[in-house]
């Protein structure tokens, strides 16, 4: 399945059906921002009669216009993908640079770039742009599980997998496998932008103050998904099937990409299937994690004011974070 990108501050656009939680908030205050280049289907296949002429007479289909990028479904086995404001730019050349070797050694299918597009000054498109695989299944975020704990493994042995020492040239995120204590910022802008809206601000604070100051990761960084939440992971007929959107991929601290335990798995039992699965993760980056959680539901409730799915998800994380320390 193509995907819908996002950025420190919203994941893309799903529906959502995930962990219950009891912190409630209201829809927040800020909407999925505006595409900087009109993206249509005309100008997509303009762009393949430009550069990969074998590929325009193919079928082709607006799928998504998420956070960052529009997809756009190419055929029955492909997948384009077009930035579609500046900031995402840079990332789609990451994805193009290094996901076709991690490919080969993940054991889920990713999208890794079967084609690499380029700017276009002559059809007024500025950015590289990509042609990737078509994954069958549906998100994690609104799609049934048939067996959560066989789902924490298969996740967890696919993080194993990444988090792998980076090379010295891996991207670096100013938001991604940071310190945790570098979010602190972040997190106390998100809950005053939310105010009245989140109903037990003091009792997310307590939270975060709990966890902010454990230690931090001080071991070489390792490859990082950066943006691994239920909408960026696949399910085909119940199982977990591939992870998606790797726009956020950087190196860093490990436990940004494990903050998805609280983010998918509200079965504490799931947690730790997930956790042992996903190699030797120490106590400080598991509590990390929870941070990490803490601060991405946060970001997520206060930056997906147009997506009632994301709404639900920020809840549910924010929930399972402040009260979901038992695993």
């Amino acid at each position: 399945m193509g995907s819908s990108r996002s950025t420190s501050a919203a994941p893309g656009t799903h529906r959502a059906a995930v962990v219950a939680g009891s912190v409630a908030v209201a829809v927040p205050a800020e909407p999925t921002p505006a595409a900087e280049v009109d993206i249509d289907a005309a100008l997509v296949r303009a762009l393949l009669d430009e550069q990969m002429p074998d590929l325009a007479p193919l079928r082709l289909r607006l799928v998504a216009n998420g956070w960052d990028n529009a997809i756009f479904r190419l055929g029955d086995d492909l997948v384009v993908r077009l930035p579609r404001r500046a900031l995402a730019a840079d990332l789609v050349g990451h994805e193009q640079r290094w996901l076709p070797a991690l490919a080969a050694v993940l054991p889920l299918p990713i999208p890794a770039p079967a084609r690499a597009g380029v700017a276009s000054p002559s059809l007024g498109y500025p950015w590289r742009w990509s042609v990737c695989p078509w994954l069958p299944g549906a998100v994690a975020l609104g799609a049934a599980i048939d067996d959560p704990l066989d789902a924490a493994r298969t996740l967890g042995r696919f993080v194993a997998a990444l988090h792998r020492p980076a090379p010295d040239d891996a991207p670096r995120n100013p938001f991604r496998g940071i310190p945790l204590a570098h979010r602190a910022a972040r997190l106390h802008e998100g809950v005053e932008r939310l105010g009245a809206q989140l109903t037990d601000s003091a009792e997310v604070l307590d939270a975060w103050d709990a966890l902010v100051d454990t230690p931090p990761w001080t071991r070489p960084p390792v490859w990082l998904h950066g943006d691994l939440h239920p909408a960026n992971v696949l399910v085909d007929h119940g199982r977990v099937s591939a992870v998606i959107d790797f726009g956020d991929l950087a190196s860093g601290d490990p436990a940004t990409d494990l903050a998805i335990a609280w983010m998918l798995f509200d079965d504490p039992d799931a947690r730790v299937a997930f956790r042992r699965a996903a190699g030797a993760v120490d106590d400080d980056t598991w509590t990390r994690a929870r941070g990490w959680a803490l601060a991405l539901g946060v970001a997520i409730l206060a930056g997906s004011a147009d997506n009632d799915a994301f709404t639900r998800l920020g809840h549910a994380t924010v929930s399972a974070a402040v009260r979901g320390g038992r695993s």
